[in-house]
C-alpha cells in the first residue's frame, strides 16, 4: 500500500479524484536512474487499473536497459495551463517486468486487463496488437503524492 501524503493535504486528489485522473490522462514521465546515478526522464504512455500504473515501453530503449539494471522508478502524470488548473501525481516505487520480453502475445492472464485497458484508451480498439518490440513494466507504487491546484479556488 502507498504511503500517506503529509504535506500539501488541503491540494491533494482523493482516492477518487486520484483513480479518474490516472484513468483519463495519457502521457506520463518515467524517471530513471542511468548507470552513472544521473536520472533519466522519458514520455510514455500509460494505463491505470486501480491499484497499479502499468508502462507499454520498448525493449531495446534507455529506459528499458535503465530499469533492468536498478528498477527504482518515478512517474509523474500532470495536466493543467495555467497556475490555478495545475493537477497531478508522483508515483515512485519498483518497476516489474511482466509477461514476455519482447511482447509476442504469449497467454498471460496477468496482462489481459491492462491490454484491454492501453488498446482501447490509447487506439479504440478490442484486441491488443503486438509488434514485437514492446514489453511491459508494471509500478504498483511505494508512494503517491498528488495535487490539484484547483482546489485553492475552492472555498
Amino acid at each position: 500500500m502507498a504511503t500517506t501524503q503529509r504535506r500539501g493535504r488541503r491540494i491533494m486528489m482523493t482516492p477518487g479524484e486520484l483513480d479518474a485522473f490516472l484513468t483519463t490522462e495519457r502521457t506520463c514521465r518515467v524517471a530513471t536512474v542511468s548507470a552513472d546515478g544521473a536520472p533519466h526522464v522519458s514520455a510514455l504512455w500509460f494505463v491505470w487499473d486501480g491499484t497499479s500504473l502499468w508502462l507499454y515501453s520498448l525493449t531495446r530503449s534507455r529506459r528499458w536497459a535503465e530499469l533492468r539494471r536498478d528498477p527504482r522508478i518515478a512517474v509523474v502524470v500532470d495536466a493543467g495551463e495555467q497556475y490555478g488548473e495545475l493537477r497531478g501525481v508522483e508515483l515512485t516505487g519498483t518497476a516489474q517486468f511482466v509477461g514476455e520480453s519482447p511482447r509476442t502475445g504469449e497467454p498471460c492472464p496477468e496482462l489481459d486487463v491492462p491490454e484491454r485497458l492501453f488498446i482501447r484508451k490509447n487506439f479504440g480498439l478490442e484486441e491488443m496488437v503486438h509488434d514485437g518490440r514492446h514489453a511491459w513494466l508494471r509500478l504498483t507504487p511505494d508512494a503517491i503524492a498528488s495535487w490539484d491546484f484547483r482546489k485553492l479556488t475552492q472555498s
